[in-house]
């Protein structure tokens, strides 16, 4: 078999297998053209009709019946963009974010029992594979994979030990940062509710380089904390990995919305939070790390 085919056969094989020519993609309403829209529209909070095209390399006209499908049914809404009442910005409705959270846990449920099918070295084996796929069609080159993984022993006194180091080192701030850390993690550790909260440490070649945490505020608040990156790590888009993961569990755990406390000196993450769909709605000046600050609270609507 020359490799053109090699390639067309590996394509028929995995269409069929995760299922893209259902016409209900893991079991939701939606063939998988409307799914991919749905998710991207809700990931990315507002988005024009341009903007998906070409991220999705979508005809124009396709695009355009897909949305209007998907309009008719209440999933989708458009609203003139304040820079231009030509474009449209898009987002989800009520109805649409409801859609959004299902298909998330859905496909999350999919690829679990697919994933639980295969011994644990044959599931790193085909995710190295489908990562090798992806960096040689990029063009990217080869870099070392980095993993998320559920916090284990131990984890907590280096998601401590990191904070302080880091922004000693970075910032300047004083022993009242590194116990405010030491506090957060006590708490969780001796709170967790395992259902509705988690934590994710970024591993790379087996050490980690990177914590975020999602925690219990009320019954419809979450609370996003502790993104860290090691600076090794830094440059190849784990901060907003972080951040992604953790928007979509409190999601798929019914929070209406996600709540974060940062600093306004902290450029790189206060960019993410941006770009995520957080919104800046309170500032207060404040010295509890030994230095004067300007701390910012963001939200972002689920």
């Amino acid at each position: 078999m020359n490799r053109v085919d090699a390639v067309r056969r590996f394509n028929r094989f995995y269409t069929q297998h995760v299922g893209a020519l259902h016409t209900s993609f893991v079991g939701s309403p939606f063939p998988l053209p409307e799914a991919r829209l749905v998710y991207e529209i809700g990931r990315r909070s507002e988005t024009s009709a341009s903007e998906l095209g070409r991220d999705l390399d979508l005809d124009l006209g396709y695009l355009s019946r897909l949305l209007q499908s998907l309009r008719r049914r209440g999933i989708v809404q458009g609203k003139p963009a304040p820079s231009d009442a030509r474009t449209s910005l898009l987002s989800l409705t009520d109805k649409g974010r409801k859609s959004f959270a299902m298909l998330d846990e859905r496909s999350r449920e999919h690829v679990t029992a697919m994933l639980a099918r295969l011994p644990n070295g044959r599931r790193t084996q085909l995710v190295g594979a489908m990562q090798a796929i992806e960096t040689l069609l990029n063009g990217e080159k080869p870099a070392a994979e980095i993993t998320l993984r559920p916090h284990r022993a131990g984890d907590m006194g280096w998601v401590v030990q990191a904070h302080g180091r880091l922004y000693a080192e970075e910032r300047g701030w004083g022993a009242g940062f590194e116990a405010l850390v030491a506090g957060i993690t006590k708490f969780f550790l001796e709170n967790l509710d395992p259902s509705r909260e988690r934590c994710w440490i970024a591993e790379l070649d087996g050490e980690p380089v990177g914590s975020v945490f999602v925690v219990k505020s009320s019954d419809t608040i979450a609370k996003l904390r502790l993104l860290l990156v090691e600076p090794r790590a830094r440059g190849n888009g784990l901060g907003r990995r972080l951040v992604d993961e953790s928007i979509a569990f409190a999601r798929a755990k019914g929070y209406r919305k996600l709540v974060l406390w940062t600093q306004s000196n902290l450029v790189p993450a206060r960019r993410i939070y941006k770009a995520a769909g957080f919104a800046l709605v309170k500032k207060q000046r404040h010295q509890d790390f030994g230095v004067k600050l300007n701390g910012e609270y963001w939200e972002l609507a689920l």
